[in-house]
Formats: structure tokens, sequence, C-alpha cells
């Protein structure tokens, strides 16, 4: 027996629930698929103690529910997102059914909708939006069998706090927002650290009187598309390092090796019981620092040409990690490892769409989010319209275009 519903949202995350409040807007019959229990579930449940946004209160634009407090310019803490996202489900009575998992979505053999398998009821929708993100599979490297048994392992959504790890030093693998914001919390409580750089980006907390997200808008920085980036894999690039925390600051890995990390190259494997490092730490640390100055080069350019009154600064230069000794080879347990933390993001997956939806990298194919089967959608993910239609600063505007497809459907 199938349940007949006019649209279904696969995903109840920010992209989901803004899209459910534009349909409801416009008295549009539709479901949100929820697989968690509650609201807010990944922010609840993926992320550490002390997590912040690193985007300003201001940034927080989710349609309906748009920051207006009393510190536009402070970092919401974890509880305060999650409460966020309970009262919006209820303030909007968004239509959520919980712990309902999608396993296929298929399109209907006369092409006139789509079959939706659930761990409960089989719907049948006209229009289905997939809003589940980019972050389905914690990203963790095959070769991680091979470490040492004694070694504990834990993906950054699975780190809590410092005190829940075994004693020892601990090893970080990725060096973008997250892994930089847990490296940065373990050394300041005491641990010793050990840090596997990439090289996603770094920006200033602050510069020339105002927040960088601020000059990031202004200058256009997330209303890039896809075109503009210098190939398709740079959309999978990792988010620059920056903090919410301690009412905000940045974070440079250079200031990390000045205080006592020990900065390692990429990670490429495991052999006789050591992690194989590759020798790139200098050349990822001289695209980390060229990232910075491309952006402020660029902010430096809107002032002049906008003619604001924004006095000139100069960032701190920091080369700490330049002279790090190059690691290529490490016993984790000779020099007191106990603990790895994988950070370096997720892995997506829509192999429940049964159609041929992704391209080869697994992203979908689309237009703004439109695919070439009549009713299905993909919402909320960075560059379907642009880098801005996966954050909290710009999922509204790409759910309300969404909506507006759907609704005009017949």
């Amino acid at each position: 027996m199938f349940q007949q519903v006019r649209t279904l949202i696969v995903g109840g995350g920010q992209a989901g629930l803004s899209t459910s409040h534009y349909l409801a807007q416009q008295g549009h019959e539709h479901q949100v698929l929820e697989q968690a229990a509650r609201a807010g579930n990944a922010w609840r449940n993926d992320r550490w103690d002390s997590f912040t946004l690193v985007t300003p209160n201001w940034a927080w634009r989710i349609p309906g529910a748009e920051y207006n407090g009393e510190d536009p310019h402070g970092f919401m803490p974890r509880d305060e997102v999650v409460a966020r996202f309970e009262r919006y489900v209820e303030q909007y009575h968004l239509p959520v059914r919980y712990d309902t998992r999608v396993a296929a979505i298929e399109q209907k053999p006369d092409g006139s909708g789509f079959t939706v398998t659930t761990n409960g009821p089989t719907f049948e929708a006209a229009n289905v939006a997939v809003a589940t993100g980019l972050f389905q599979q914690p990203k963790v490297p095959s070769f991680s069998t091979a470490l040492a048994a004694e070694v504990a392992q834990l993906h950054s959504s699975q780190y809590r706090n410092p005190s829940a790890l075994p004693p020892g030093a601990v090893l970080v693998v990725g060096s973008a927002q997250s892994g930089c914001q847990i490296a940065e919390e373990l050394y300041l409580s005491g641990r010793t650290v050990y840090l596997s750089a990439g090289s996603a980006g770094r920006v200033p907390r602050r510069y020339r009187g105002k927040d960088i997200v601020e000059w990031l808008d202004l200058i256009g920085f997330f209303n890039r598309t896809p075109d503009m980036l210098p190939s398709p894999k740079a959309r999978f690039a990792g988010n620059p390092a920056l903090s919410g925390t301690r009412g905000g600051h940045a974070v440079n890995v250079h200031q990390f090796a000045r205080d006592g990390v020990v900065l390692l190259g990429r990670l490429q494997g495991v052999r006789d019981g050591k992690i194989r490092l590759a020798p790139d730490l200098k050349e990822n640390l001289a695209r980390i620092d060229q990232f910075e100055a491309e952006v402020l080069k660029r902010v430096d350019g809107y002032i002049e040409r906008a003619g604001l009154d924004a006095p000139q600064e100069r960032v701190p230069e920091l080369r700490d990690g330049y002279d790090a000794k190059v690691i290529e080879e490490l016993d984790l347990l000779a020099v007191g490892i106990s603990s790895v933390i994988w950070a370096m993001g997720y892995r997506f997956d829509f192999s429940l769409i049964k159609l041929p939806v992704v391209d080869e990298d697994g992203y979908p194919l689309q237009q703004r989010g439109v695919t070439r089967y009549p009713g299905l959608y993909f919402v909320g993910m960075p560059w379907l319209a642009g880098q801005r239609s996966g954050q909290l600063i710009g999922v509204g505007e790409h759910a309300a275009f969404i909506a507006s497809e759907i609704a005009a459907r017949r």
C-alpha cells in the first residue's frame, strides 16, 4: 500500500527545513523525511562540545527565523544551533516525519513521479527534493586498519573533548576548519599534538574593521559559481580555517608550530606499523599562505573601488612552520601517540537515487538544483547555484528557488 504525497523532501537539515518552510507558505502539500529522531541531528550529534559556528550570528539566515538577537557579531554555540532548529519546526508546524530512513528513490515507469522506499511506508510523490547534503559518510582512509590496535581512532564527528581521549599525544589528520579547531583545543589543553596538514586555506578573523565573513560576503566570494573554479574537483576543497570560539579568532598553523605542535605533510599510508608521510609540508604551507594573501588582496581592491573608510592593516606574517623538520615516517607508539582523529571531511553518496544523476565525481548532475528528471531536485548543497547555496548565509535563497520550481509544476 502506497502513501500518496505531492512532494517529499528527503533530509530534515537546514536545507530541507527551509524548503519545507517555503512550501508551507504556499499551502503546498509535502512531507519531510528525516532519519534522525529529532531536529538538528548533525549539529547535535556530529559536533564537539565546544563547537561554535565560524560565521557570525548575523549570517544565520534561515528563512523566517533570521537572527535578530542582541549579539549579531557573536558566534552561536552548538546547543543554541540545535535549539533554533527545534523551535523552527515547532513555530511553523513543519511536517517532519522523524526516524524515517530513505532506502531508494525510483522513477515510476511512466515518468509521472517517484516511488520512495523507506524503513516504514513506501511513498508515491510527484516531486522529490533531495536535501541530504554532502556529508553522508565520514572519510577515513582504508589504510587506517593497519594502524596499531593500541591507537584509538575516531572521525572528527565523533570527537567531543580532550578528556574523552586516552592519555597521550594525539595525531590530527586534516587542517581545514574542523582539524585546526580540534588541534588547537587539544594543545591548549596540554596535549602533545601532531597535525598532518593539507592545503586548505586560512583567513584572518577580522581585517580592516570588519569580520572576514562580512568582507567575503561583500566581495562576492560566496557567490562564486562552479564555472569560476580552476577545476570541478575544487568544489570539494576544505573550507578556510577559522574559529568562533573565545569570541572568534584566527587559527594559523604557523602559530601552532610556534606553540609546539608538530607539523607533518599529508598522510600517505602505513608500513611496518609506521605512518608514511609525503614530504609536502612546506608546499602545503605555501598554498595556505597564498590563499590568505589572495583573499586580502581582493578585499583591499574592493575597499579601494568602493571608496570605503577602512584603515590599512597589516596581517602578521608568521613563518614558523617553514622551520619544521620534514618527517616522512613516524612510529606512533614510539612518540607516544595514543589517538588519531581523522578530520578529512566526508564522502557523499547518492546511491539511494536509482537514476544516473551524478557525474564522475559522484556530484549531482543538475542546473541550480534542477535535474533532467521532471520533479527531481537537489537543494542545500554548495555549488548548486553557487558556493552560498550550501551555507547558512545562503541556503534560504536556494530553498526559495527550489520551492518555487516545485510549486510551479502541474
